[in-house]
């Protein structure tokens, strides 16, 4: 008997590798040439007198009601001078990025055919974390100063966040915004609808970032993913018992879902505990779906939380 089902095993393996390969073969062959325009190269090295000219190819950047003064200080200013260079050190070569843009939206193309190859902006901005990759249709506006790596010295900001301030995140990050337009939004307040949505958004990282591992794509550190799997049958049954999936207590979503230094279960595994675990879960609930129901990836995107729950059979791994 156990010889029978590792060869059942064995054959589905097999199968599924070829499928993938298969994916893999077509997505290559999808014509994909990604146009760059490094706006923070443009911005810092045009001379004042030219800013008219700059601000009228990309008016926007320069919104409404700011005086000349703001744009020509900033060029000149010590702090965003020391912050382009920094810049330009990292990403003198920006090829491999493109190239990383440029396999994603192969992948983009081969689920999403309508998609059209948008044009990257590369920007120094704000240092705001949480619009470091911005997909909109015809743009892709990357803040470059937010991928200089966790441990640059001007990153004032907890471990949590920096960890993910790396090059290798960008690709992630443009999933993320990319999702956003994708999925359907939340209807129902309960804590399983922010669990499936979240889980929606990491699958399609599955999808179009096969070549990523799982910490990447989650944002995580090879430890924290390892934490999730080695605790995951103990997380749900806490979430089961405490009735939280249909809760809709609002401070569930910063307790489990949103990014943060860790969960909250309000017990001593908390500080070994990575933040987001709702969400991880309800990623691993959408991939027991996939397994287990032949449906497309938009239709995916459509279907409601609590039937994907049902239909999805989802056990957790003991």
């Amino acid at each position: 008997m156990k010889k029978y089902l590792f060869l059942v095993a064995f054959c589905l393996f097999v199968l599924s590798c070829d499928k993938k390969s298969k994916v893999e073969s077509a997505v290559t062959a999808i014509p994909v040439e990604i146009k760059v325009v490094r706006f923070d190269k443009i911005f810092f090295e045009t001379p004042p007198q030219d800013l008219e000219n700059v601000k009228k190819e990309f008016p926007f950047f320069f919104p409404l009601g700011n005086d000349n003064s703001v744009w020509l200080n900033k060029m000149q200013d010590p702090i965003w001078r020391e912050l382009y260079t920094e810049v330009q050190k990292k990403y003198a070569d920006f090829e491999p990025v493109k190239e990383e843009l440029e396999t994603l939206f192969k992948h983009i193309k081969y689920y999403f055919p309508q998609t059209q190859t948008p044009k990257v902006i590369a920007i120094i901005s704000e240092m705001d974390y949480k619009n470091k990759a911005i997909y909109a249709d015809s743009l892709v506006i990357v803040s470059l100063e937010l991928y200089l790596g966790k441990d640059h010295r001007f990153y004032q900001f907890p471990n949590y966040l920096k960890q993910n301030f790396e090059q290798r995140q960008i690709a992630p990050d443009v999933v993320s915004s990319f999702a956003g337009r994708k999925i359907v939004p939340i209807l129902d307040k309960d804590l399983l609808s922010q669990m499936i949505y979240n889980g929606k958004q990491l699958y399609l990282k599955d999808l179009l970032l096969p070549a990523y591992s799982d910490a990447e794509k989650m944002g995580y550190t090879p430890e924290q993913i390892v934490w999730c799997q080695e605790n995951e049958s103990y997380m749900w049954r806490y979430f089961i018992e405490k009735e939280m999936l249909y809760s809709s207590d609002q401070k569930l979503v910063p307790r489990f879902i949103n990014p943060a230094p860790f969960s909250k279960f309000y017990l001593e595994i908390d500080n070994d505990s990575p933040g987001q675990v709702g969400a991880w879960l309800g990623w691993q609930i959408v991939r027991s779906y996939v397994k287990n129901n032949e449906v497309p990836i938009a239709d995916l995107l459509k279907t409601n939380a609590k039937e994907i729950f049902i239909k999805s059979k989802y056990k957790p791994k003991k």
